[in-house]
């Protein structure tokens, strides 16, 4: 008989109790939506009694927004360490780029989530949207300006208009990942699996380096090739 999971059924151990009901909702509300998403089937998952869930977050409302907080703050403070460091321009760009598909690649339903609130988001009903680009994304895109702004002055930068760049940037990197249920009826083998993410890595980073880099800034396409190897 298969063994039920230990339920973290106490109050006692609130940051372990709420670390476990937040992935289990990641899960659900990646795969479901918000309004297909079910509290007990996250209560399970968590192996947490329904109550407790509620102790922590008052309604799913709540609890969709504490999981989308949870996405937006661990990958801003990855990338803010990174865009806050002394590395120059160019090496500050691929360790941004490589820093952003790890996060994605290790959490490749993070885009399925967030695809789902930029849509809700655009009927005017998230509660949540303003919140997170207010604390997030905002003060993120400053300091990737700051990046950009750099590159450019110093000459290792095209001159690009940053307002278009960053966001085909980005959409090179997540896309994949949202796109894996179709890239698996095109392409032979698992799209995720360890060998083909390190290939789809050195082929997002040297596509970069190709888009941004100025022919004359020595380095940029083989510093790409040994970014997307680590």
């Amino acid at each position: 008989m298969m063994a039920r999971p230990k339920t973290l059924g106490t109050r006692n151990q609130p940051e372990q109790t709420k670390a476990a009901i937040l992935q289990a909702a990641l899960v659900e509300f990646a795969n479901m939506g918000l309004s297909g998403a079910r509290t007990d089937a996250i209560a399970k998952a968590a192996a947490v009694n329904k109550a407790l869930l509620y102790y922590y977050f008052k309604d799913k409302e709540t609890l969709y927004g504490a999981t989308l907080e949870s996405v937006f703050a661990g990958l801003a403070a990855k990338l803010s360490a990174v865009l806050e460091s002394a590395l120059p321009p160019r090496e500050k760009l691929l360790a941004f780029a490589g820093t952003y598909f790890d996060a994605v690649a290790a959490n490749p339903l993070y885009p399925r989530l967030v695809q789902q609130e930029m849509m809700r988001a655009g009927t005017g009903l998230s509660p949540h949207i303003q919140r997170i680009v207010e604390k997030y994304q905002r003060p993120t895109f400053a300091k990737v300006m700051r990046m950009f702004d750099a590159g450019i002055r110093a000459g290792t930068f095209r001159k690009v208009d940053v307002f278009q760049f960053v966001p085909s940037m980005i959409a090179i990197i997540v896309f994949y990942f949202s796109s894996t249920p179709m890239l698996r009826a095109i392409m032979p083998g698992d799209p995720l699996s360890p060998e083909r993410i390190a290939a789809r890595r050195v082929a997002v980073l040297d596509f970069i380096s190709a888009a941004i880099f100025r022919p004359n800034a020595t380095g940029g396409r083989k510093n790409a090739g040994k970014e997307g190897r680590r």
